[in-house]
């Protein structure tokens, strides 16, 4: 494929012509500013969907510990960066909203799946698969290098991390979360918004979101970084943080979308 310069239509894909544009590094800056400017004209359904995900955080952290099972909070945390991009579906479409100068309501987000309800379906399953192949590997690491089964919060961080083997543990559990998550991030980081967006088939979805991570692979490197840090400190805040972090990724995520697909 030739060089072009950033904005200029790279190729065609997909079932209604989709163009690849080329974009900058400096874009993810705007892509974040935009992002941060449709939770200011959308505030309350923005925090809302912000607030319902640190809710549902809790409600899975808080009965893990209950059942003495603290320890899967860590990796299932870490899972839910999987399931992102679906949960967002509904800020995709305050976004879309917004750009049309159309009104924007919460029962408007909360229907966007409708636009475009199998082939969402569909790569929603396949997201939902990433997850528990994920899940299922942390389970069989842990058993791997520990010989048990999971354990309660205090003893996994007192005893388990502090152990001979957390180090490979941790390493060897990082990078292969880290392979499963770009590759989703690779399929759906415009898959879902164009799903929403055009009445197209969630492969060509997916093979669109590999067309443009490849013809701009030097930036999304970046902003799958930058994706990972905002959520890693709403993460780390105990999820607080997500109740805006969230929501700001979702947002800009959808004006990524715009900017590298037409």
């Amino acid at each position: 494929m030739r060089a072009s310069a950033p904005g200029e239509a790279l190729n065609r894909h997909g079932d209604d012509a989709a163009v690849i544009r080329k974009v900058t590094v400096d874009q993810s800056a705007a892509w974040l500013a935009a992002g941060w400017a449709d939770i200011l004209r959308a505030p309350g359904v923005s925090f809302a969907y912000g607030a319902a995900v640190v809710a549902a955080g809790y409600v899975l952290a808080l009965g893990l510990m209950w059942l003495g099972l603290g320890s899967l909070i860590l990796p299932l945390g870490a899972g839910f960066v999987l399931l992102g991009p679906l949960v967002a579906v509904g800020l995709y479409e305050v976004s879309r909203r917004l750009e049309r100068g159309e009104p924007v309501t919460l029962a408007d987000a909360l229907a966007a799946w409708r636009r475009n309800p199998s082939q969402i379906a569909f790569f929603g399953v396949g997201l939902m698969i990433a997850f528990f192949a994920w899940f299922e590997l942390s389970l069989l690491l842990f058993a791997l290098f520990f010989q048990g089964t999971p354990l309660s919060f205090d003893t996994f961080v007192l005893d388990v991390l502090t152990a001979p083997a957390a180090i490979p543990f941790l390493v060897i559990g990082t990078a292969m979360g880290g392979a499963i998550a770009a590759a989703v991030f690779a399929l759906s980081v415009v898959a879902l918004p164009m799903l929403l967006d055009r009445e197209v088939s969630a492969g060509t979805a997916a093979l669109t979101s590999l067309e443009a991570v490849r013809a701009n692979w030097q930036v999304m490197v970046g902003w799958a970084a930058m994706i990972a840090v905002i959520t890693g400190v709403g993460l780390a805040t105990f999820f607080l943080g997500l109740v805006v972090a969230f929501p700001l990724v979702a947002h800009a995520s959808w004006h990524a979308y715009r900017a590298m697909v037409d």
